[in-house]
């Protein structure tokens, strides 16, 4: 698994379903626009046809927002940027 942050390589697939070479993008709930692309990729989803993975993203969206009220957050950054594999 390829992390786009060198600082995210600790975050490991113990089960090995995702390839070594593949590269991977992590997006937290505490960048504040994550759950406005995790939206956008379940409207995608929803558009292929799987309503019940498009209800189950925006219903975790909601959960980043939530947390987000809760806990605050922030313009994304990335000490790494240019540096991943």
């Amino acid at each position: 698994m390829i992390h786009a942050r060198e600082d995210y390589n600790r975050i490991q697939d113990p089960a090995g379903k995702i390839g070594e070479d593949e590269p991977v993008f992590l997006l937290r709930a505490k960048d504040q626009f994550a759950p406005q692309v995790i939206r956008e990729w379940a409207a995608l989803v929803k558009q292929s046809g799987d309503i019940e993975l498009a209800n189950h993203v925006y219903i975790w969206a909601e959960r980043m927002i939530i947390w987000q009220l809760n806990n605050g957050c922030k313009v994304p950054d990335s000490p790494e940027v240019g540096k991943g594999k």
